[in-house]
Order: C-alpha cells, then sequence, then structure tokens
C-alpha cells in the first residue's frame, strides 16, 4: 500500500509547544497555546500495520508466543486481553463481561464480518482466538520503584512536582496491563499491596504485549449515545475502538465534523485560576500555573487537540473511570488507548460526532 505522504506536527512535552492545557470558560477542559515550527515535518513513509509496544517487560507464563498453538477464548478475561491486543479495547481490563466489553466486541464482529451482538458465541469464539498466553509475569526495575512518588492534593503542590508520575506499585502496574487494580490484586493474591514492594518482585499480569493494528486511519468517528471513538480506514473498517467519556452537559458536546490540529505526548497542564471562581485554593492563587506531564496529569499522557477551541481527545488520571463517568467538554480515553490513538492521528484527520 502507497502511504499517503503528510506534513503534521507532533511534539512531545513542551518542545515546541507550550501546552496549556487551561481551561477553556465554553468547555472547561484543557486549551492548547502552541507556537507551530518554522516548517512542516514531513511523516515519512509507514508500514501498513504499525506496531505499537506495551512498556512493560512481560515474561510469559507458558511457552514463547510463536510458539503457542491458538486456541479460542473461553472466559471474558481471555476476550478482552485477546480483543486488545487487536486494537478493541474494553477500558480497564478486569474479566467482567460489562457493557464496555460488549460494545469492544460488536466492533470486532463487525470488522469481521460476523453477527455484531456483543456476546462469545461459537462464530466469534472460532474468530477471537488467543495468539498468546492470556497471563505473564513483570518484574518491578529499579527504575519503577524509583518514579513512584506521592501525588499533592492541591493545584500548588501539584505545579511544584518534578513530574505527576505513578503514586504506588500497584497503579503503576495495572495501567502497564492495561489493566483495573482490582484485577491485579486478584492475580496476585499472595501480595500485599498495603508493603512496599521492592525491585525484583514479580508480578501476574494481563499480558496485552504488541499491539498489531491493520489499516491506515481516515477519520475518527465518535458515538456519544454509545460513549465509544473509533478509529476507520477509508472503506469504513473499524481499525481501532475505544470507550470514551464524554461531556456531562449537552450544550457541551460537539456535534457534526471536526478536525484534528496538534497531536502531543506527554503534554503539560495550565492551570488557569479564572476558569475556576469557586475554588478558594483559585482565588488566592490569582495566577496560571504550569502542571508537569505525567499519567497523573490532568489530561494524561497524550493531548490531540481540535479546531474548536478549548476541545480535544486526551487520556486521563482515572482510566477505569472512562465510560463511566463524565467531563467538562473534551473527550477522555484511558491512558494506554490515548497513546494508541496518538500514534494513528495525523494533523488534518477528520473527527465525526454523532449523537
Amino acid at each position: 500500500m502507497e502511504f499517503r505522504r503528510r506534513a503534521f506536527y507532533r511534539v512531545t512535552g513542551s518542545l515546541l509547544v507550550s501546552v496549556a492545557a487551561g481551561l477553556s470558560a465554553e468547555s472547561a477542559e484543557p486549551v492548547v497555546e502552541f507556537k507551530m515550527p518554522p516548517a512542516a515535518v514531513v511523516a515519512p513513509e509507514e508500514p501498513e500495520a504499525p506496531v505499537m509496544e506495551t512498556p512493560v517487560e512481560l515474561t510469559e507464563r507458558e511457552n514463547p508466543a510463536e510458539a503457542y498453538t491458538p486456541q479460542p477464548v473461553t472466559t471474558w478475561l481471555d476476550a478482552q486481553i485477546e480483543l486488545a491486543r487487536r486494537g478493541f479495547s474494553s477500558g480497564a481490563i478486569d474479566g467482567v463481561g460489562g457493557a464496555q466489553s460488549a460494545s469492544a466486541l460488536k466492533a470486532f464482529q463487525e470488522r469481521e464480518g460476523l453477527t455484531p451482538t456483543g456476546t462469545l458465541d461459537k462464530p466469534t469464539r472460532a474468530k477471537l482466538q488467543l495468539t498468546a498466553p492470556p497471563l505473564a509475569e513483570t518484574t518491578l526495575t529499579v527504575d519503577d520503584v524509583a518514579r513512584l512518588q506521592p501525588l499533592s492534593d492541591t493545584w500548588l503542590g501539584k505545579s511544584m512536582q518534578t513530574a505527576l508520575d505513578y503514586e504506588t506499585v500497584l497503579e503503576l502496574v495495572a495501567e502497564r496491563a492495561h489493566a483495573s487494580p482490582a484485577l491485579i490484586k486478584r492475580l496476585n493474591p499472595l501480595i500485599d499491596w498495603e508493603q512496599a514492594l521492592l525491585a525484583g518482585a514479580v508480578v501476574t499480569v494481563p499480558a496485552v504485549g504488541r499491539l498489531e493494528l491493520k489499516g491506515e486511519a481516515t477519520r475518527l468517528h465518535v458515538r456519544l449515545a454509545e460513549h465509544v471513538l473509533q478509529v476507520r480506514d477509508a472503506e469504513d473498517r473499524v481499525i481501532a475502538h475505544f470507550p470514551v467519556s464524554i461531556a456531562k452537559k449537552v450544550e457541551k458536546r460537539p456535534l457534526g465534523e471536526l478536525r484534528v490540529i496538534v497531536a502531543i505526548s506527554k503534554p503539560n497542564y495550565t492551570f488557569d485560576p479564572e476558569v475556576f471562581p469557586e475554588s478558594e485554593e483559585a482565588r488566592e492563587l490569582g495566577r496560571k500555573l504550569i502542571l508537569p506531564p505525567g499519567p497523573n496529569n490532568p489530561v494524561g499522557v497524550a493531548w490531540i487537540g481540535l479546531d474548536r477551541p478549548g476541545y480535544g481527545i486526551h487520556g486521563t488520571p482515572k482510566p477505569e473511570q472512562v465510560g463511566r463517568t463524565e467531563s467538562h467538554g473534551c473527550f477522555r480515553l484511558a491512558n494506554w488507548d490515548a497513546q494508541t490513538l496518538l500514534k494513528l492521528t495525523w494533523v488534518g484527520l477528520p473527527v465525526v460526532v454523532d449523537p
């Protein structure tokens, strides 16, 4: 496939961008203020099936994947893991067949030409086969333990931190494995999570591993009523599927066609006290604050700005709540889904929002 070359601007942190993730009066969500570089960066040719790595080293508990004999999924935990490997996210993997899991499965069934029942029926299990063992072990490193730090409960305190990083090993492990903390606890009943874990500790996790995504994104499609965001190709096939949080107030929900104007990894966040007149801390501060990047940044680990001021698609410090809680206006994804989407996004990419 001949990949279209595109000019786009993508930066990390505040290298070329002053990420202001301050809140606009219209949406009360982050506003991105940025300076364009002197010339567009031309994206090099990319392969047809981009491969995305999960930033965690896994040791499979059974045979290596290349020697693994594919087998049908038998539980919702199996299904959530295998769907995640293929880009169909059910949010935080928890082993429970809820609405988000059914939605991800329906998207997979649609792409495979199956009846979208949202159930693990016989035709679906024939198509959705485990490509590797569902569980793996990950070993904590010195760097993993060293990066942990408490999260301040004030805006000023957050702005003074070196990073808004993970607070606990449980949070770190769960997010890296695309899982809920409750599932990690169930998979590791002998670990006392109230005690500090040291480097070398071994934790069992869902083995999502590599994401194999086929196709080239030509548009993003948000369906508000279903709380989903999908990446589709030129043939309208689903490339990736994510649960998403939408605005609580109907008037804050943008409808129609928008476009991506910027894609930023590891953004910082600008707290604007003028947007929070009800906040005692904001009234006392009387000035803006820049909060550092990190998974506990208010917009998570990625910001995809849209051409409506103050609106974007971003991560969140509480990924297990995505699709279950509502935002001030923007579209929230789990951090791992925001990272995946960021790699598929290009400036000018259409974003269609339907009721």
